[in-house]
């Protein structure tokens, strides 16, 4: 029997794997597609014009694929006096298909000559052969022409001679300053090319999947180091002092890969088990803050190597703190370049949640040295195979070698970040095209981050994590030096888990009688039934299909449960915040979309997490018992929303109230966020999210706590901006009657877990914002005591913040962290300092912050943005930022080029085209001292929209409401403020579509920005103009 059970189930593995695998690889279809010099010849009229004035014989965004890079031979010499270089390159290209001409990418690069030699000119060194140089800077390309035709599959020389200046933002070949303890401001060159910066550097075929080989060489004075992906090889002297350094040729890898920098940065190194030298480099007086970042990456570039199977490739691996930087950090291969707050640790200025994010950010970027830099994706689109996985294997990471950091109780907040995005019709799919640079820098956000992330977690847990992780190191073993995309990622895991799933029912089978009936997976226990085998071998033959649910639709799904005696019917539908199942669009909005979800549930009757995936609209589930209450989306690992109609919420709130443990800690913060994600929709009400945070003075998880205080303290921000002074009032006395045994609980020193010590500084950073006499005073008796040790005393790390913020309320104290701030060496502390200053309620003392922002010497231009953020969420610097953005937009477009960026980090949350408001949070509200509040929704006059008065859906349940302090983290997360209104405006004009996102501060001047769409805006955004 089971012999014949055996071959039986071969056969049906059979079935499956030839048509889940082998045919997907087998090519029944050929494709012709015409050469560009054909397309040329053919209508000369349909090319662009170049800038001399004639036809540019190319016309696509993406180059020709008839040349293919091989190896680059770069010389650079940056000069940091002048603030230019000078440069030269060799190109080894390889000819797939005659051709006239050579396109590559240049983008404000002054050539200055060009020449080509054919592999026998190179052998005989003979000179090169003079190039026309045509330039169409729309398309930031170049083309050389040739004068007699290039021979298919033989190899080229293209020698280039160029030069420029060092840019002055931060991409390309840029220029950074520092000052050191005694006043001297330094200057350094650094590159920044991702994702399309290269050319800023060099001509180069600057997409992805022109791979190649670099061979680097770097003159420098003496005064300092040059450093580059590989070790140096050798330094020569040069006539003047001048020395040149020569790098290692790199392994194959993309152009947004290169990187150099010329600095004089010292470093701490130390070595790896596998032999990999680590350093991490920083400016002469920050080298004490470098050893914690040489103990993380040391430990995760162990754990990678054994995780991947796969040794780090290179000989050396740097890592380098750069004193101004656009984002948290940059893979470059061999060397990682980190804004200063992303790498450095100062332990007596940094605090539990800084050390935290720099181990992320270490983390992540070294993450990318497989995902992305090993295995590249071929085109941006799939920009989230890099970063949803660097993202993804921080959480991996962390738990094995920092388990003391916590990390794996914080992904969730990873999860609910990118659904407030996710849940908006602006939103994107994973997988996305995009063509022109900026579509394509579009593409680095929560959605390609946080989002790929959250969906490889809940697919692991689908498949099980041994699986996954045999599954990725296939996909990096295959594809390595290699281009991948979307597809060849679920073929691994699917080929993998096809393969592991087989055995299993093979060892199954054969030990069904000594298991007593069972067989066991993942240590979860299931019946043993031939159907059910049969159904876990073809999901790995639909993998697939359910994940491109997951990468090519946007937005996220919405589960909506209702018990029915022992019969759970279950319904997906897309969750839009913001719009309500009686607006009319909602349907619209809701057409062609359909996930296939691996969803679970845990019930009163049971502990086994119980598994089904939904691929239809709606569904039935019958439990084998009765049951008081049911749970989905065990431990939030399911990237959806749970809606429970009936008594369901009811049925949860008196188990929570009554026993609240009973549930996961993770199922608790779930429930949490799930409940106001659906007040934002609509879907549930106001009172009843509220009744579900009554059992909070209980709740033992902090993560969970920290949520629901999350939730409260939006509440209050939003009605205090609102200046409903009774029930700001009254909702401050309760929240501190209410949280009075946490807050009372509290210490002022860094001591307990990583969990106590962030409750520690949200608890107390509230205390103070309530005015909390206690916590004002203990504040107070810190910063005078910091005042007269003249900056010497040594504050607790954790509530630096809450004692600077009390201390920026005078005048004295606001001058003197202002100083402080222009002296600290740490940027964790000058992030904390600056973040105070914001606070200040004297609207010319944060116009000075702006001004000082604006001019980039004390306050970095890098921290613009997130300053003006932080002055919004002010009340009193809510209309101070807005007129300011307002009055200065043609010079912030000049001085931040991603100035939309900004706008939409300051709504946080752009609308749909008709995002309606609603009237049932904030009208009449009317608290009790004494018990939790519940909101009364009044009839506002003049009709039923009650738009005036009304609140937005992102007030609630849409922001992070504890954001990071100025400076911190990739982005910078804000409350929405009394700016909504305006900000709404323009966000709207804007997101109608994402080519007008993309290139909007292109078309549009400051006047046309504010006065389009007037009528329209101030129809759906009241009070936008005022």
């Amino acid at each position: 029997m089971a012999n014949s059970c055996r071959k039986l189930i071969f056969n049906i593995y059979l079935v499956f794997y030839c048509s889940a695998v082998i045919m997907p690889h087998i090519c029944i279809c050929s494709q012709f597609t015409s050469s560009p010099i054909d397309q040329f010849n053919k209508d000369p009229r349909a090319f662009p014009i170049a800038t001399n004035g004639e036809i540019f014989p190319w016309h696509e965004l993406r180059l020709p694929t008839v040349i293919i890079p091989l190896h680059y031979d770069l010389l650079i010499h940056p000069n940091l006096t002048s603030l230019d270089f000078v440069a030269s390159e060799k190109i080894e290209v390889l000819v797939r298909d005659a051709t006239q001409f050579i396109v590559l990418h240049s983008k404000d690069l002054e050539i200055l000559n060009a020449s080509l030699q054919s592999e026998e000119d190179v052998r005989y060194r003979k000179p090169g052969e003079s190039l026309t140089v045509l330039s169409y800077p729309a398309h930031q390309q170049i083309a050389l022409l040739v004068p007699e035709k290039l021979r298919a599959d033989l190899r080229y020389s293209v020698a280039i001679d160029f030069q420029a200046k060092l840019a002055d933002g931060f991409e390309g070949f840029y220029k950074s300053t520092y000052r050191t303890l005694g006043g001297e401001t330094r200057t350094i060159a650094v590159t920044d090319f991702e994702p399309t910066e290269a050319r800023m550097a060099f001509p180069c075929f600057d997409e992805p999947l022109f791979k190649a080989n670099f061979s680097i060489k770097i003159r420098r004075e003496s005064r300092h180091i040059a450093l580059s992906n590989m070790p140096k090889v050798k330094t020569i002297e040069l006539e003047g002092g001048l020395l040149e350094d020569h790098f290692e040729t790199t392994v194959k890898m993309s152009t947004y890969l290169v990187a150099y920098i010329v600095c004089d940065f010292t470093s701490v190194s130390g070595t790896a088990s596998s032999g990999v030298k680590v350093s991490i480099y920083a400016s002469p007086d920050k080298w004490s803050q470098t050893h914690y970042a040489l103990e993380a990456s040391l430990k995760l570039l162990d754990y990678y190597e054994n995780y991947f199977d796969i040794h780090y490739p290179l000989p050396k691996l740097d890592l380098v703190a750069i004193p101004d930087f656009a984002s948290g950090a940059m893979e470059n291969w061999g060397l990682v370049t980190y804004r200063e707050t992303s790498l450095l640790f100062d332990p007596k200025k940094s605090s539990i949640s800084d050390k935290l994010w720099v181990t992320k950010v270490i983390a992540h970027e070294l993450a990318h040295q497989w995902f992305g830099n090993l295995v590249t994706m071929e085109w941006w689109n799939d920009i989230w195979l890099n970063e949803g996985f660097a993202t993804y294997m921080e959480l991996i990471s962390l738990n094995i070698t920092y388990p003391e950091l916590q990390f794996d109780d914080d992904f969730s907040n990873t999860c609910f970040e990118v659904i407030k995005r996710d849940s908006l019709n602006s939103s994107h799919p994973i997988s996305n095209q995009a063509k022109t640079a900026i579509q394509i820098k579009e593409m680095f956000d929560a959605v390609s981050y946080n989002k790929g992330a959250c969906i490889l977690n809940m697919l692991k847990d689908f498949l099980s994590e041994d699986t996954f992780r045999k599954g990725i190191i296939h996909y990096l073993k295959k594809f390595s030096y290699r281009n991948a995309k979307n597809d060849d990622l679920w073929h691994s895991l699917s080929n993998v888990s096809h393969q592991l799933s087989y055995r299993r029912l093979l060892n199954c089978l054969e030990s069904d009688s000594a298991s007593g009936g069972f067989c066991y997976s993942d240590s979860k226990k299931t019946s043993n039934t031939l159907a059910f085998q049969l159904a876990f071998l073809r999901k790995n033959v639909e993998l697939k299909e359910m994940m491109a649910t997951w990468t090519l639709q946007k937005g996220i799904p919405l589960v909506v449960v209702k018990r029915e005696g022992r019969s759970l019917r279950l319904q997906q539908e897309r969750f839009l915040s913001g719009v309500s199942k009686e607006d009319p669009e909602w349907g619209t909005l809701q057409e062609r979309y359909l996930w296939h979800i691996p969803v679970t549930y845990s019930t009163s009757s049971s502990h086994a997490i119980h598994r089904h995936i939904l691929k239809l609209k709606t569904d039935t589930l019958d439990l084998s018992e009765k049951t008081d209450w049911v749970k989905f989306n065990v431990d939030s690992n399911g990237y959806y929303i749970v809606h429970y109609e009936g008594q369901g919420w009811d049925e949860l709130i008196t188990l929570l109230n009554q026993n609240h443990t009973l549930l996961r800690p993770k199922d608790r913060l779930g429930l949490i966020h799930d409940a106001f994600q659906l007040v934002s929709a609509g879907r549930l009400t106001l009172d009843k999210a509220l009744d579900l945070t009554r059992y909070l003075q209980r709740e033992t998880s902090i993560p969970a706590l920290l949520k629901g205080l999350e939730y409260l303290e939006l509440l209050y921000r939003m009605v205090e901006r609102r200046n409903i002074s009774d029930v700001t009032e009254n909702l401050k006395h309760y929240l501190l009657q209410y949280f009075k045994p946490v807050i009372d609980t509290q210490s002022w020193v860094d001591k307990g877990s990583v969990w106590d010590r962030m409750l520690r500084s949200t608890v107390l950073k509230l205390a103070c914002y309530l005015n909390h006499a206690p916590c004002i005073q203990k504040a107070t008796e810190l910063f005078s005591q910091w005042m007269e040790s003249s900056g010497k005393l040594n504050i607790p790390t954790d509530v630096l913040k809450v004692v600077y913020s009390v201390g920026a309320q005078t005048t004295a104290g606001w001058n003197y962290l202002l100083e402080q701030y222009e002296l600290s060496l740490s940027g964790a502390e000058k992030n904390k300092i600056l973040y105070a200053l914001s606070t200040s309620k004297h609207q010319e003392k944060l116009m000075k912050l702006i001004e000082l922002g604006m001019e980039g010497k004390v306050i970095k231009t890098q921290d613009l943005a997130a300053l003006l953020f932080a002055i919004a969420r002010n009340p009193e610097g809510q209309q101070l930022a807005w007129n300011f953005v307002k009055e200065n937009w043609t010079h912030l477009l000049k001085k931040l080029v991603f100035v939309y960026i900004l706008i939409a980090q300051l709504v946080k949350n752009p609308p749909t085209m008709k995002r309606p408001r609603f009237n049932f949070w904030v009208g009449k509200i009317r608290w009790r001292r004494d018990r939790l509040p519940t909101p009364v929704c009044l009839g506002l006059p003049g009709g039923s929209t009650g738009k005036e008065s009304a609140c937005d859906a992102a007030d609630l349940g849409l922001m992070p409401g504890l954001g990071r302090s100025p400076g911190e983290g990739k982005g910078y997360p804000l409350q929405r403020s009394g700016l909504e209104n305006s900000m709404d405006c323009i966000v709207h004009m804007v997101t109608k579509s994402r080519a007008q996102l993309s290139d909007f501060h292109n078309v549009y001047s400051s006047t046309q920005i504010f006065q389009l769409h007037k009528t329209e805006c101030n129809q759906m955004f009241p009070k936008a103009y005022e």
